[in-house]
């Protein structure tokens, strides 16, 4: 079955009462790699964010992993077996594993499993997300743009 995020999203009506801009199931589920399923469930630029009037980000089309100087709230599906992908990202990032297990690949070697209920911050290193398993695992992130990190005085820029 292919990633089903159900999203609802607040905001308020002209005399300043709450309100349901949008629930629905995310159209915008795309896949970059085998294995691998994603959909943007929000998107901010600048900080402090701005909640006036609405205007759903996620129907402006692509996203890049990260947004410079603001947030993405992203849901992944990894599949067993899901093609590598060493990466890096100019951003803190929060993790939450929503059903399944995983395991978080660092390039000094480094493994760690993790699985349902467990959480992650990843501070700008280099990783990769394996399932081993024989079930799909689900982590939803919330990524916040960040300086690049730096080890001796030089800049480790976002890969992959």
């Amino acid at each position: 079955m292919g990633l089903q995020i159900r999203r609802v999203v607040t905001g308020h009506s002209a005399d300043g009462r709450a309100k349901v801009e949008v629930d629905e199931i995310a159209k915008n589920v795309i896949s970059n790699r085998p294995g691998a399923s994603s959909c943007v469930v929000w998107s901010t630029k600048g900080f402090p964010v701005d909640n006036d009037g609405f205007q759903d980000p996620t129907s402006s089309g692509s996203f890049k992993t990260t947004v410079e100087g603001g947030t993405v709230f992203r849901v992944v599906r990894y599949q067993p077996g899901v093609t590598a992908r060493n990466h890096r990202t100019d951003s803190i990032d929060y993790a939450a594993v929503m059903s399944g297990a995983i395991e978080m690949e660092l390039d000094d070697g480094v493994v760690v499993k993790l699985k349902a209920g467990d959480v992650l911050v990843q501070r700008g290193t280099i990783h990769n997300w394996v399932n081993r398993g024989t079930e799909d695992c689900v982590i939803a992130f919330v990524l916040i743009s960040a300086k690049p990190v730096t080890a001796a005085g030089k800049p480790l820029r976002a890969v992959g």
